[in-house]
């Protein structure tokens, strides 16, 4: 029931963490994608982005659910940097893992790439049931 309340009477209605993760998700596969068409398009040319373009490109489309969620009521600064501290954790111990499973890649930009891709929807859902627990507490308790 916490989340689904609403804070005012007229805002929109939190997300559970992992509707958003889902969504966030879902607009990474929307960003690699157009991430993919562009490589297409510029391929001809003798032009391949980067993995950190991949990553600037898909982290734009998939910042948009976590933002909503953030803008449906007064920011809370605890779930921000739970949510933040979890990105960093998790970017980091996927690129531990890829660079440790992939040797033969030998490049540690596609470990970061991939860790962030599974890290984001991860600090999402963190981001969420922060915000959700901030509610449920009272809005004078996270400020």
């Amino acid at each position: 029931m916490a989340d689904e309340e609403e804070h005012s009477g007229n805002g929109p209605v939190r997300q559970r963490p992992w509707d958003l993760a889902v969504s966030t998700v879902l607009m990474e596969l929307v960003g690699l994608a157009f991430a993919g068409i562009v490589t297409l398009v510029t391929w001809p040319f003798g032009w391949l982005p980067d993995p950190g373009l991949v990553l600037f490109m898909t982290g734009m489309f998939a910042v948009w659910p976590a933002a909503e969620s953030y803008r449906a009521g007064p920011p809370r600064r605890r779930a921000v940097v739970a949510a933040l501290l979890t990105l960093v954790t998790a970017t980091l111990i996927g690129a531990a893992a890829v660079n440790w499973a992939f040797p033969a890649l030998d490049d540690a930009d596609i470990g970061i790439l991939v860790g962030s891709l599974v890290a984001v929807p991860v600090s999402a859902a963190v981001l969420a049931w922060s915000l959700n627990r901030a509610t449920v507490t009272g809005p004078g308790s996270e400020e």
